[in-house]
């Protein structure tokens, strides 16, 4: 095909999700014509948003799953946000197989937006604790950037999706580009008292969450307005109150006229040119029609999610990497990592026995790994955060049939004491035996290889899953809390949603995948900023953390496509 084709661009973004929708806009914005690939639907903000403003009511089931189809979809049923309001936007467990060689929940969302409109949108920013853990533990490879590195990057992207949060001075978790946060009650307010007071090192705050607290001019331009707490964000929100793709990034990128978006394409393999030693495009397979189509370009970003984003590097084979696009050394889809959100502690409190909570907010209380920060003090690697929250508790009578019932429950009387609960968000250690692959056999209805997932616990996540009940209860105990009771709930790999490496970043490419701009080593026109770039995984949930990679990244592809360094 000739250079005027409809199938040549600058730049080919596989995946319009939270990274790839960055890598479109990054690039959009500078004049680059770029084609952006989803294999799902479109999905227009507001317009395809079928639940946004339906009332309880309105559900032929009030929001719950029917068992049937539970039973149907094993897997995606398990995520929290999988209710009758939100399951048209999550794949169906039976059109998307794979093979679970140990445990592994897979949770998707193949539409524009991807994972973005469903997400629980919590933001922190990594420390120099986080990106130097490798190299002074020497549980993974040594990082090739640092905070200094990402900092800026960091309030490109706070600035521009808004992140509600408190300036808290912690060095462990930076403060970042904030707007006006909501406040914490006041058990949450004690409990962060008697932290302070016993526990010089642990810190309780106001979990940053990307939600828009203030009107800026930018989210004006954006066409979004406040958020208002309606806390049913899975939906989708009218009011872009919350962060997603679809609300931001992809109608910013499609603005500059530069944006091709084309859903409904599963990208098969991405194409290398073997006398030009770089890739050159990707071959596409029709969601609808099965057709193949290849599409080329100068510059490849793969954001497809972390474990789809291994898939595709696995399936492009060439002469020059029988092993999957820049694998020379063994090292595609190994040393994948998670987090561990087993651990779970609930407790009462008999205290502010006259004070309640009115409204709603789309957070709650957070707590900052205080494991092995400063040195090594346990008998595992790393560490975890938890959330925390505190609601009061309404006694509810449910005896009865017909006329006594509605009365009982008519009659809430007094309150009952506050309930409060913690989860853990457990660090994972990247091993080479945790691992997804190819198999050799099956393939699904677009010709793309089943992928296998190899991935399971080890013995240092059950050591940290009993310091986390260990450490809780007693500081529950300080606090004065009772009925403490904690839960490990056994659950798979993969629910967390949090899957990350693969296609780790490093210095040596012996030992890495991508360097510290996220090029491939064996192919600098392919860049990978999802999940499957993390050499490690810290404790904060990683969406802010993979969207300031992908700005910083994309930057750096347009300065070196203006020079014509591109090519290996």
């Amino acid at each position: 095909m000739s250079d005027q084709t409809a199938h040549h661009f600058d730049a080919i973004v596989i995946g319009a999700g939270m990274t790839g929708g960055w890598a479109a806009k990054e690039l959009c914005e500078q004049g680059v014509k770029t084609l952006l690939l989803e294999r799902g639907r479109n999905v227009e903000h507001i317009k395809d948003y079928p639940t946004t403003n339906m009332r309880p009511w309105e559900f032929p089931h009030r929001g719950q799953i029917p068992q049937e189809v539970r039973e149907a979809h094993p897997v995606v049923s398990r995520c929290y946000a999988f209710r009758e309001d939100a399951m048209h936007f999550f794949v169906k467990d039976q059109e998307h197989p794979y093979v679970q060689e140990k445990p592994f929940d897979w949770i998707r969302g193949y539409q524009v937006g991807g994972k973005s409109i469903m997400w629980a949108r919590q933001v922190q920013r990594w420390s120099d604790y986080d990106f130097e853990g490798p190299a002074r533990d020497g549980f993974a490879v040594d990082w090739p950037i640092r905070y200094k590195d990402l900092a800026p990057w960091y309030s490109k992207v706070e600035q521009f999706i808004g992140v509600s949060g408190n300036k808290d001075g912690l060095d462990m978790l930076p403060d970042g580009e904030f707007l006006k946060a909501w406040e914490l009650n006041c058990v949450e307010k004690y409990f962060q008292s008697v932290l302070r007071q016993h526990y010089p090192n642990r810190h309780m705050i106001y979990g940053r969450c990307a939600h828009l607290t203030e009107n800026r001019p930018i989210f004006q331009q954006q066409g979004r307005t406040l958020c208002l707490a309606r806390n049913i964000c899975q939906r989708g929100c009218p009011y872009g109150g919350y962060f997603n793709a679809n609300s931001t990034l992809i109608p910013w990128a499609a603005k500059t006229g530069n944006l091709t978006l084309r859903p409904h394409s599963v990208v098969h393999s991405i194409i290398f040119d073997e006398q030009a030693n770089q890739a050159t495009g990707v071959r596409v397979i029709d969601a609808q029609t099965k057709e193949s189509t290849e599409y080329f370009a100068k510059l490849i970003f793969v954001n497809a999610a972390a474990l789809n984003t291994n898939l595709i590097l696995l399936n492009s084979t060439s002469g020059r990497f029988p092993n999957g696009l820049g694998n020379d050394y063994d090292l595609l889809g190994r040393y994948v990592a998670f987090h561990n959100y087993r651990g779970k502690i609930s407790a009462q409190y008999e205290g502010f026995p006259g004070r309640t909570t009115e409204g709603k907010r789309p957070t709650s209380g957070y707590l900052p790994r205080f494991r092995n920060v400063y040195r090594q003090e346990t008998d595992f690697l790393r560490g975890y955060a938890a959330g925390f929250g505190a609601t009061r508790s309404i006694p509810v009578n449910s005896e009865g049939f017909g006329e006594e019932l509605l009365l009982n429950l008519l009659d809430t009387g007094a309150e009952g004491p506050w309930r409060v609960n913690s989860h853990m968000m457990g660090e994972t250690i990247p091993k080479k035996d945790n691992t997804v692959s190819l198999d050799d056999t099956q393939k699904d209805e677009w010709g793309v290889p089943l992928l296998k997932v190899n991935i399971a616990y080890d013995d240092n996540d059950e050591k940290m899953l009993q310091d986390f009940f260990e450490q809780f209860t007693h500081m529950y105990e300080k606090a004065g809390f009772t009925n403490i009771q904690t839960r490990d709930t056994h659950q798979a790999p993969g629910l967390d949603i949090h899957e990350m490496g693969g296609v780790r970043m490093g210095h040596d490419p012996k030992t890495s995948m991508l360097n510290k701009w996220n090029q491939l080593h064996a192919c600098p026109n392919v860049f990978v900023t999802d999940g499957a770039c993390m050499t490690s995984t810290a404790t904060q949930n990683p969406s802010l953390t993979f969207m300031a990679l992908t700005a910083r990244a994309a930057n750096y592809a347009v300065e070196q496509m203006k020079k014509g360094e591109l090519s290996s």
